[in-house]
């Protein structure tokens, strides 16, 4: 044998599958989610972003300490995720603030 039963199966359809199952899953636990619980998903969401974007000023921001260019695709989709996460964090944050309100007695 010259490869190892690992090889036999091509990395972008591994990690697709992995993609479509996190999908499905993601999919099912948040509609499943009983409307009391949304303001702590909410949080929870918030902090997932918050490491999308340290992640993301990884990709953005490495190359550019070492004085080495890299891929611009990679740093494109760094920024590109940067910003989506940010408006993420700051929207699940208002969102959060408003639903927290409804809960609050009125002055």
């Amino acid at each position: 044998m010259t490869g190892t039963p690992i090889d036999a199966v091509d990395p972008f359809v591994f990690r697709l599958s992995i993609f479509v199952l996190a999908v499905f899953v993601g999919y099912f636990v948040v509609w499943s989610v009983t409307p009391a619980l949304h303001t702590p998903l909410m949080s929870v969401t918030n902090a997932i972003s918050s490491v999308i974007v340290v992640g993301a000023l990884l990709a953005v921001g490495v190359t550019l300490l070492t004085d080495d260019n890299g891929p611009i695709w990679a740093r494109a989709f760094g920024f590109v995720a940067l910003i989506f996460a940010s408006v993420n964090i700051f929207g699940g944050f208002l969102v959060t603030q408003r639903m927290l309100s409804m809960y609050q007695k009125k002055k």
